[in-house]
């Protein structure tokens, strides 16, 4: 599961995230606790603590005292906005740039995008 791109906590941090985007955690579902984690993953519990930590500081997971850590109401469309700002940024931003670099008019990029086939279930998102 884990590779050595990242520190082990961000990636923890980046797969709860995604859990969280995805819908497979639920906004106020309470997720596994460090200990589970470490165990469940064969890490240490510190470094499952510090990836929880995180998340906690952004706002995105909440702890209930003596009961465990939650989804915050609102982390789902915390987490859409970020990457929307981030895919905007680092992928769109790029691909102007570069389309601009080699020739391209940004009419025929959007029309090529317009054009592209969405997947069944994704339109309207």
């Amino acid at each position: 599961m884990f590779d050595d791109r990242s520190p082990i906590y961000q990636q923890i941090a980046d797969k709860i995230k995604d859990e969280i985007l995805s819908g497979a955690l639920k906004e106020d579902e309470q997720v596994m606790s460090t200990n589970q984690y470490a165990s469940f993953y064969r890490i240490n519990p510190a470094t499952a603590a510090k990836g929880f930590q995180q998340l906690v500081d952004e706002g995105v997971l909440y702890k209930k005292r003596g009961i465990g850590m939650f989804v915050s109401p609102q982390a789902r469309e915390q987490l859409r906005g970020q990457r929307r700002e981030r895919f905007f940024t680092e992928v769109v931003d790029a691909m102007i740039a570069e389309a601009r670099m080699i020739g391209i008019p940004l009419d025929e990029v959007v029309a090529r995008i317009a054009a592209a086939e969405v997947p069944s279930g994704e339109a309207g998102r």
